[in-house]
């Protein structure tokens, strides 16, 4: 935590002082903070959309889990996220409280899966719409070096996509693959047989209600992929309204669709495990990014409001969120201790 949040300041700082210009001052002083609350009620209509995906795909499966539930869980896993490198902690919360809140591991996992798939295909397809439309555009503003950065990116999504369909399209061979990993990582690190028995049988039987829960995504429950795709796109613009309306409130234009695709490229790059939440690479890549349609000296400004709205906002949550999570757990195990001692 500290050194994300270390990063992050360090390079928000060397932004600050490199942008800090005579209107610098102009523009904080003028900066109108009923566009931050509407920021940050936008930022949280993003997190409760994104619990209902999360509710309404384990609904599709046959689980019942409370929306208030799933919610705190995607809270939780903000702060998860911000600790991670690449934020990759935030899926595990997600796949544990789903499992603790009745969910079988291998559907859970299948889930969370199931969202990045979805988050990776909308992502994908808004990119290459909004490229589309302004081609012309960004030909003529961005440098060779960033058109190599956003050809890259967008590369890398759908070839991980491409790596989610074939995964969903042959199973067995897939299995297969996953298995002879899991055994190879058994065999090296547990030395006991009688451990590698339960591990190896315990996977095994995870992975088959993996493969078992997208097979079910792909079929019968299939409406919980549309409702989710459906969510995922609320969700995604949503979260990169957050932007343009800090940009009203600095009295920009919102340039939405620049924005976006900004946007979209910066959350490819936040998926790159580099630093704690992707802190610092993130900041430096907005102000890269957005010094195409905002002044210099506003620069340090958007930076530190898009940054607090979008990071230091999820600590906050998360830890609120965490906090809850840690009470019911000391709840259950009281309530075992409880159990163990009347039965003994």
């Amino acid at each position: 935590m500290a050194l994300s949040i270390l990063f992050s300041l360090v390079v928000i700082v060397i932004i600050f002082a490199t942008t800090f210009n005579e209107e610098t001052i102009g523009y904080i002083l003028a900066f109108n903070l009923v566009f931050l609350v509407i920021a940050i009620l936008f930022r949280l209509l993003a997190l409760v959309i994104w619990g209902m995906r999360v509710h309404l795909m384990s609904a599709s499966l046959g689980y019942r889990v409370p929306l208030p539930y799933c919610i705190n869980m995607v809270l939780a896993g903000l702060l998860a996220g911000t600790i991670t490198p690449g934020q990759v902690g935030n899926d595990p919360v997600r796949v544990h409280e789903l499992y603790r809140g009745g969910v079988r591991m291998g559907d859970a996992i299948a889930v969370v899966i199931m969202e990045r798939f979805l988050d990776g295909l909308i992502l994908s397809v808004m990119g290459v719409l909004i490229l589309f439309v302004m081609l012309p555009y960004f030909l003529g503003t961005f440098s060779p070096a960033l058109v190599i950065l956003v050809a890259f990116a967008l590369v890398f999504m759908i070839g991980v996509l491409v790596l989610l369909v074939l995964a969903i399209r042959y199973p067995k061979k897939t299995k297969s693959l996953v298995m002879r990993l899991v055994n190879w990582v058994v065999a090296r690190f547990f030395k006991s047989s009688d451990t590698d028995q339960k591990i190896t049988g315990r996977a095994e039987r995870e992975i088959e209600n993996f493969f078992e829960g997208t097979t079910r995504f792909t079929g019968p429950a299939r409406r919980g992929l549309v409702v989710g795709g459906i969510l995922t796109g609320l969700f995604w613009t949503s979260e990169f309204l957050v932007a343009s309306v800090i940009m009203m409130g600095l009295g920009l234009s919102p340039y939405i669709l620049e924005s976006m695709f900004f946007q979209i490229i910066l959350a490819i790059i936040m998926m790159i495990p580099l630093t704690p939440g992707s802190s610092g690479i993130t900041e430096l890549s907005t102000s890269s990014l957005y010094a195409l349609i905002i002044p210099s000296g506003m620069i340090g400004i958007f930076v530190i409001l898009w940054r607090f709205v979008t990071f230091y906002l999820n600590i906050i949550l998360g830890a609120v969120a965490g906090l809850a999570i840690f009470k019911r757990e000391l709840k259950n195990k009281e309530k075992e201790e409880d159990k163990s001692q009347k039965s003994g």
